[in-house]
């Protein structure tokens, strides 16, 4: 039998992701052969698939991609348990493809995971088939698509790990009839501020902010007022002072530009229209930051011990 080294097995384990002493189990058992243990693995690990779904996926990858007429954008988050996961190539390669599905699937994260790979593969079995040889629970947690019909779709993505992949990923879509590599810039320029502005933009303007995260805001101002012990006729003309500050601070079109804080996002695309020639609008914007809103739950996997544990290969 052919020795089984502690290089081998991290070879391996960097190529598929898996742990340690399932990569070393794999190399004993295919003597060594990495592409034969990859397959081991694989096939391995699909009965143990199903058993993983209830273990928390907040870490991963968002990835993203343009059309190439540069007139839609997608957005997809794909889970996993562990960050050291989210550098697997093939986990990145899962991510892109997705993205790539994404592109031509008008829907959700639900239909998304319906869809064929440029293989034939549906998504869900390709996402069954890495939890099968990676051994951790993963998901395609969530996606966003958008488009315009003139104009330009721009991305930003943030933290990046690799072509396509970031640990933070924003979606801006600019309307207008003018230079499509103008709108495009542009709306790059402004992914860029809503990754990276203190205050992330909650909606696009006031109109489209969420009812119940504005009445939230009114109950504590109310409260806050009404603690300062002003009569109420004035804490009430405090809080919507108060409420109307609040909306230009969290919409992203009444945002100091970051690149230019002494103009507003509003400004921006003021100006823009001016340079185009025609009248420009932000269509929307989407921003994905890995795994927030996920509860993480119990700690993953303990990779100290699976050090410890490998002390064995030599």
């Amino acid at each position: 039998m052919a020795e089984i080294t502690a290089a081998l097995v991290k070879e391996l384990r960097e190529k598929s992701g898996a742990g340690m002493m399932d990569c070393k189990k794999a190399l004993q058992e295919n003597n060594g052969d990495v592409e034969a243990s990859m397959d081991w693995l694989r096939t391995k690990g699909l009965s143990k698939a199903a058993k993983k779904s209830d273990r928390a996926a907040a870490e991963g990858l968002v990835a993203g991609k343009i059309s190439a007429d540069g007139k839609t954008g997608v957005l997809v988050e794909l889970n996993a348990e562990t960050d050291f996961v989210a550098k697997n190539d093939q986990f990145q390669s899962a991510a892109r493809e997705f993205a790539t599905v994404a592109l031509g699937v008008d829907g959700d994260a639900e239909a998304i995971r319906a869809a064929k790979t440029s293989k034939g593969e549906v998504v869900q079995d390709a996402i069954t088939n890495l939890i099968a040889t990676i051994g951790e629970n993963m998901q395609l947690r969530r996606a966003a698509r958008i488009s315009v019909a003139n104009g330009a779709v721009a991305i930003y993505l943030h933290n990046k790990q690799g072509d396509d992949v970031a640990k933070l990923a924003v979606l801006v879509a600019l309307e207008g009839a003018g230079d499509a590599a103008v709108l495009a810039d542009v709306g790059r320029k402004i992914a860029m501020h809503v990754a990276g502005t203190p205050t992330p933009p909650l909606a696009l303007n006031s109109d489209e902010l969420d009812p119940e995260v504005v009445a939230k805001e009114r109950e504590i101002q109310t409260q806050t007022a009404m603690e300062s012990g002003k009569p109420r006729e004035i804490a009430e003309k405090m809080v919507e002072g108060r409420i109307r500050k609040w909306q230009e601070e969290v919409v992203l079109l009444k945002q100091p530009f970051v690149m230019n804080p002494d103009q507003t996002i509003e400004e921006l695309i003021a100006e823009t229209a001016k340079q185009t020639g025609s009248p420009v609008s932000v269509k929307g914007f989407v921003r994905f930051a890995l795994g927030e809103g996920v509860d993480k739950g119990p700690e993953g996997p303990d990779f100290a011990t699976e050090v410890a544990q490998m002390s064995g290969a030599s």
